[in-house]
């Protein structure tokens, strides 16, 4: 690695700790009076649960009451019945005051039960205060305003304390009925609730408390619920953290203490319990948490992350190793490209470390425990594809002169001896007949031509091939084979069987290509280096301006070839395509021909020639032209069968792809893992989108019980797919030549092929033998009726995901009814961006339905104008792939 790498490298470096820095840098509060008023006090533990039963002991209680003791002038409880009942009698002891708390809801046995035991405990207790007769009942629709006051006047005519209802400031804004049913209004102020950011919230706690002066002047306020949560989701501006709650609690008591508010902090500890019933959120009120440790500073300035100068250490640790690891084994890059991979791996690894640690201060059960590692294991692989990407993007575009220009040879070079294959099964004659006109123009001066028809089923169709081939002389032979096995790894193994015994290069074309006069003195003489086996042009097309479908299909078809091919190219880690390809015979033959195991044959070949020691070489220059798919449906399912051919040779290598096995170098390792990558992160999409269309249900249904999945695990997919079509658009203007409509034409072409690729990849990894599938050609119109019949699953994931979208944000966006223009249900930042990971997630759906209507519609091509072609060149040229600018 060159001195500019370690410069570039330690300048991000240097920025992410200074990020780090930033973001924490202490900020000053008031500090926490020696002793606070009152907290809401439930003892329940870690493991313990009232709905279940599984209540906390005496010893629990006085141990939670004795660290309070001495902190807390009075508590607020919240249950009478079984060991809650204890309470009173055990904060005596400790010299702490109760507000006695009687739980009411629909269950109304129960109700007389808690009410006859507050009124027990008031007039035995002394220390009791003052009783809080239900808390939310009203807000959660469980008893009327009627059934309420009954239990209020009960109360009041039994005791001598002061006696009221806790509910939220609008509750009795809206009823002012009750108010003359209690003889103090237990007020709850959770500004974060309200969306309200924590800079502004206790200013807006002052306005709440004016107002309901104002409304019921002479009435005593107590505000029974004040504080802030330390994690769970965002809600507008109010963003839960450890820091806005100390930050929130410590401001609250400097103000509390100069306007007088009697108060109660919600509360004591952390209650995980909630969570399972109310949402995340609910388990983090707590000034301490649920193993009885202070969660923030009550005195010194407040840091948002403690550990961060750790976190950070870590952070550029883990990014510095993935930068040097990246810079080492890249291609020699310029400035641009190393910053461009410094930018990628700090933030990737900052926000790795940034999720994992919040993750683990969570409270976790085995249910979130298995989710939150599949979500990391997800995140993982996100980062994965994240820098791939990365990476061939700064070698696509920064990388330095090439290491492997190929050089053609001079005139007079030696011209071995060719053989050319050409598999067909049930092609047009027509259309297989040009291709075999083309080869007879070839300007070569020793070649053979070999057809082999497999399995085509009527006569009328291979036959008069089989006399265009008589008529084109004794190089042309024809053969009909039926029954034969293995598709056409079958056909060219039969091929190879009768090649004529002194062909040195053996040389494979689709039946529908048309090649160039000189592609064979292009290229053959690259073989006099004994350790070249393979040498390879593009795929390339002759049909591109027929309609628009086909011109998306060909901006699409260029990228690979004329970006990931050349890169690839410099490793000696080349994909071997099963067209315009040629193969030294003896390689070929050495390790036992074409594997017919395999629906991508190709490929899986080029891999078993690289683990034997052989050498490939690509040159991006075009030397033949065939014919696109027709339809959409045909588009996929050559992209299916690419895929799950892909699955098969990494399942058949990957004791090889995964291992120091030194028949394999690093960079031949990284590209057939990394190449494919993109293909293995679409199956795991749609294993996401299962879950993601599970939950969003469950949101709809239960929004109180499920929450939206944390923003951190939200905001890295978006980020890829920001990213991919960031470097999509770079690449393909700068290095393929497309404009701004071929580049949309290209992604969307791309994004249509997702459901396909993931199907395949999921069906690769679950079964063996998917069948070949042959790409037709030829004309075969369609309907528009066809157009939506090809994209039919596409179209149910694009409706499911859109329908999940909506029902989420009618959800929590659109209110039954309002109070006081507060919405009972807010719209907040974690769910819009769920909604956006939905929307996101849908695009590639919308794509191929897209792609499938504008393939039945045959929309004409001169919408995208026109893409430049590769065109070959004579072999007396030297060609080089053109250098990079820094």
């Amino acid at each position: 690695m060159k001195w500019s790498g370690f410069l570039v490298a330690a300048v991000f470096a240097a920025l992410t700790f200074g990020l780090w820095a930033y973001v924490n840098r202490p900020t000053a509060e008031p500090p926490w009076p020696a002793h606070v008023q009152g907290m809401a006090f439930s003892p329940f533990q870690a493991g313990q649960d009232p709905i279940v039963r599984n209540l906390p002991g005496e010893q629990q209680i006085d141990s939670d009451l004795r660290l309070l003791s001495g902190k807390v002038t009075a508590i607020r409880s919240y249950s009478t019945l079984n060991s809650l009942g204890l309470i009173p009698e055990i904060a005596a002891r400790h010299d702490i005051k109760v507000t006695v708390g009687a739980w009411l809801d629909r269950r109304l046995a129960t109700n007389d039960l808690e009410v006859a035991a507050a009124i027990e405990l008031a007039n035995k207790h002394a220390n009791v205060i003052r009783l809080v007769i239900g808390n939310e009942t009203i807000l959660r629709g469980d008893l009327t305003v009627a059934q309420l006051i009954e239990q209020l006047d009960r109360v009041r005519d039994a005791v001598a304390q002061p006696v009221s209802t806790a509910e939220p400031w609008h509750v009795w804004v809206s009823n002012p009925e009750l108010v003359e049913h209690v003889d103090y209004l237990a007020v709850h102020m959770l500004p974060y609730w309200e969306g309200i950011p924590v800079e502004q919230a206790i200013d807006y706690i002052d306005a709440r408390m004016d107002q309901l002066q104002r409304a019921f002047p002479g009435k005593p306020i107590v505000i029974a619920e004040v504080g802030w949560p330390s994690d769970g989701r965002t809600r507008e501006g109010a963003v839960a953290s450890t820091s806005n709650q100390a930050m929130f609690l410590r401001r609250f008591l400097d103000r509390a203490k100069d306007e007088g508010y009697i108060y109660y902090l919600m509360e004591a500890f952390d209650q995980p319990w909630k969570a399972r019933y109310q949402g995340a959120v609910e388990a983090y009120w707590g000034v301490y948490d649920v193993y009885r440790q202070p969660k923030f500073e009550f005195v010194k300035p407040i840091v948002r992350i403690p550990q961060w100068q750790t976190l950070a250490t870590i952070s550029v640790a883990i990014a510095t190793v993935i930068l040097c690891l990246l810079y080492v084994h890249s291609l020699a890059l310029g400035t641009r490209g190393r910053s461009l991979l410094a930018v990628v791996v700090y933030a990737v690894a900052t926000t790795m470390v940034w999720i994992i640690y919040d993750y683990s201060r969570r409270y976790l059960t085995v249910a979130s425990v298995l989710i939150g590692t599949l979500l990391i294991l997800g995140m993982l692989g996100v980062i994965a594809v994240l820098l791939t990407e990365a990476l061939e993007w700064a070698e696509a575009r920064w990388g330095k002169p090439r290491k492997r220009p190929f050089v053609a040879a001079t005139a007079g070079a030696e011209l071995p001896k060719v053989s050319i294959h050409v598999p067909a099964y049930n092609e047009p004659s027509a259309m297989l007949i040009e291709t075999l006109d083309a080869l007879a123009r070839l300007d070569y001066p020793d070649y053979e031509v070999l057809v082999i028809d497999n399995n085509t089923p009527e006569p009328s169709v291979w036959q008069p091939v089989e006399r265009h081939c008589r008529q084109l002389g004794e190089r042309f032979k024809f053969f009909h084979v039926a029954p034969l096995a293995g598709f056409k790894a079958g056909a060219l193994n039969f091929a190879l069987k009768h090649t004529a015994a002194d062909v040195q290069i053996v040389a494979v074309i689709d039946s529908d290509y048309k090649v160039e006069p000189h592609w064979l003195r292009s290229l053959v003489p690259a073989f006099a280096d004994e350790k070249l086996a393979i040498m390879q042009s593009p795929q390339d097309y002759r049909d591109a301006e027929e309609n628009a479908f086909k011109a998306m299909c060909y901006a699409e078809y260029r990228g690979f070839f004329h970006i990931g091919m050349v890169v690839r190219n410099e490793r000696n880690a080349i994909i071997q395509h099963g067209t315009m390809t040629l193969v030294r015979r003896s390689a070929l033959e050495s390790v036992g021909g074409w594997a017919e195991w395999c629906i991508t044959e190709d490929a899986e070949l080029g891999l078993r020639l690289f683990e034997h020691g052989h050498e490939a070489q690509y040159l991006p220059v075009t030397y033949g032209r065939g014919l696109m798919p027709e339809k959409f449906i045909d588009y996929k399912k050559q992209r299916f069968r690419w895929a799950y051919g892909a699955v098969q040779i990494l399942r058949a290598h990957a004791k090889i792809l995964l291992s120091g096995d030194p028949r394999l170098t690093q960079g031949q390792r990284y590209h057939f893992i990394a190449g494919w990558l993109p293909w293995m992160a679409d199956g795991l999409n749609l294993l996401f989108n299962i879950f993601a269309l599970i939950w969003s249900t469950a949101m709809i249904v239960a929004p109180h019980r499920f929450d939206p999945p944390l923003i951190m695990f939200s905001v890295l997919p978006l980020a890829l797919f920001a990213f991919k079509m960031a470097k999509l658009a770079h690449l393909y203007s700068s290095r393929v030549g497309a404009n701004i409509r071929q580049t949309m034409a290209a992604a969307l072409a791309g994004l249509a092929l997702s459901h396909a690729v993931s199907v395949a990849v999921v069906k690769g990894l679950l079964t063996r033998n998917q069948p070949f599938f042959r790409t037709p050609k030829g004309k075969q119109p369609s309907a528009l009726i066809e157009g939506f019949a090809a994209a039919r699953a596409e179209t149910a994931w694009l409706l499911a995901l859109v329908m999940a979208a909506v029902g989420l944000t009618q959800q929590f966006t659109i209110a039954p009814g309002l109070v006081l223009g507060i919405p009972e249900e807010l719209k907040a930042p974690d769910v819009s961006l769920w909604v956006a990971v939905l929307m996101i997630q849908a695009i590639p759906y919308g794509a191929a339905l897209l792609m499938s209507l504008i393939s039945a519609l045959s929309l004409p091509a001169r919408w995208l104008g026109r893409l430049p072609m590769s065109t070959g060149v004579p072999a007396t040229a030297g060609i080089r792939a053109p250098d990079s600018a820094d």
